[in-house]
């Protein structure tokens, strides 16, 4: 059976197949150019180049493709990435293959990025030789005000699952839930699911309740294993909400308590019940009904 191919070559196969052939070859000559040893100065001018030489077209990849990349790194999902975006990487991983030198030159990247590079970074991750060197630049990406930016680290990417503590993975998920980014599309989010987490997300939906201000349903998914007597009677809320998907999300998240009162009251709604026994809603289909910010 043949190897699995690398992300690096995967990548530049991906741009081959897409680009024209000008901007293909600036693309391998620089990649080439500077994987043979390269100046910071000319690493960044390159990087920088990027969009010019290339464009900022969606990178068109299939159901094949996709499948290639999870088994050239476990977890690795490039949805809604740009040539631009891949090109960076291709460049940035030919040129610094020392983890070490690999990690200084992204942050030194990232002090000037732009919000297109910033993203690239970002969504690169899981890419980088030695992945717990990356911490800090994953927080940065996390802790920023650009919603973009911060999908590029939560969203389609196994590194935050794979490296983040629960503190620094709580503080994900509630930045998630404050900037409005949807939860469906974290890798791990089950898994991962905690006590403190869900009292620190009840606590937040009292507040918004106090303020009369709306709650998006998604957060209901991280409290239902959790939920004891008094977040079931929470629940009753968006249970009884004029919005469909805000009861479906009450009754998923009550189908996920052990308490016999949770299932008592699920009974109660037996349209739901019977629709999540059916498969015809669950957290998916939350996501992707839920009011959009």
């Amino acid at each position: 059976m043949a190897e699995p191919s690398s992300p690096l070559d995967l990548m530049k196969g991906w741009l081959q197949r897409q680009l024209p052939d000008d901007a293909w070859n600036w693309v391998a000559d620089a990649a080439d150019a500077l994987s043979v040893g390269a100046a910071d100065r000319d690493l960044y001018l390159a990087v920088s180049l990027v969009p010019r030489k290339i464009g900022k077209a969606d990178l068109e990849l299939t159901v094949s493709d996709f499948a290639a990349a999870d088994q050239a790194r476990p977890g690795w999902q490039p949805i809604g990435w740009s040539v631009d975006q891949a090109a960076r990487l291709v460049i940035m991983l030919s040129a610094t293959p020392d983890a070490a030198e690999f990690s200084r030159r992204l942050d030194q990247l990232c002090v000037t990025a732009d919000v297109r590079e910033l993203i690239a970074f970002c969504r690169g991750l899981p890419l980088y030789p030695d992945q717990p060197r990356y911490h800090a630049r994953a927080g940065e990406g996390l802790r920023t005000n650009i919603k973009a930016v911060f999908e590029g680290v939560a969203h389609h990417n196994p590194y935050p699952v794979e490296q983040l503590d629960e503190n620094a993975w709580n503080q994900m998920v509630l930045k998630a839930i404050f900037v409005g980014a949807p939860l469906d599309p974290i890798q791990g989010l089950d898994g991962r699911r905690n006590v403190d987490l869900a009292q620190k997300l009840v606590d937040y939906a009292h507040e918004r309740w106090a303020a009369s201000r709306a709650i998006t349903p998604e957060l209901w998914r991280m409290v239902g294993p959790f939920a004891d007597a008094k977040i079931v009677e929470d629940l009753r809320q968006p249970l009884s909400s004029e919005q469909l998907v805000e009861r479906q999300a009450a009754a998923l998240a009550l189908s996920e308590c052990p308490l016999d009162e949770a299932h008592v009251l699920l009974s109660e709604n037996s349209d739901l019940k019977s629709a999540i026994e059916a498969g015809a809603v669950s957290w998916e289909t939350v996501c992707r009904d839920a009011p959009k910010p």
